[in-house]
């Protein structure tokens, strides 16, 4: 699997998503620019001693893990308040690009329209703007391995 963070811009989201991708052997993608330096003591913090278990992969632009997804024919799944989809509504695959985007304004509006159809959203009630991040991700990316039975996990 591949975590995608769209312009993360709050330390400890990150290094508690880092974390998550050490515990299952997932793929870590940041795309700039970061709210933060990638150094960061709280980031670092968050993370613990894990960093080093984690395949994190920087990128300048979010077309880059576009294209690279699509050339490795894998799915792309973009979560969003505003989808139709719920993420329980379709079936992972072990190479899936789970994106996320920033904490302030989520993902950009091209997202939106050229990729609609493979946008998800978290239910939530009418009075919450959103979820944290981090839990976000955990959420989406535990069912997603929830499907596939765990793969390598104990």
């Amino acid at each position: 699997m591949h975590i995608v963070l769209f312009e993360p811009q709050i330390p400890p989201n990150t290094g508690n998503i880092a974390r998550t991708c050490a515990a299952t052997g997932t793929v870590l993608h940041l795309v700039q620019p970061l709210g933060f330096k990638i150094d960061d003591s709280s980031l670092r913090r968050a993370g613990l001693d894990y960093w080093h278990m984690v395949d994190t992969r920087m990128h300048d632009h979010l077309q880059e893990v576009i294209d690279e997804a699509e050339h490795a024919g894998s799915n792309m799944y973009f979560f969003t308040k505003f989808a139709e989809c719920h993420y329980v509504d379709v079936t992972y695959q072990s190479d899936d690009y789970l994106v996320f985007g920033k904490e302030t304004t989520g993902l950009p509006a091209f997202v939106h329209e050229a990729h609609a159809s493979s946008c998800l959203r978290l239910p939530m009630g009418q009075a919450m703007r959103s979820l944290n991040l981090s839990n976000t991700v955990a959420i989406a990316l535990y069912e997603a391995l929830r499907q596939l039975q765990f793969p390598g996990l104990t």
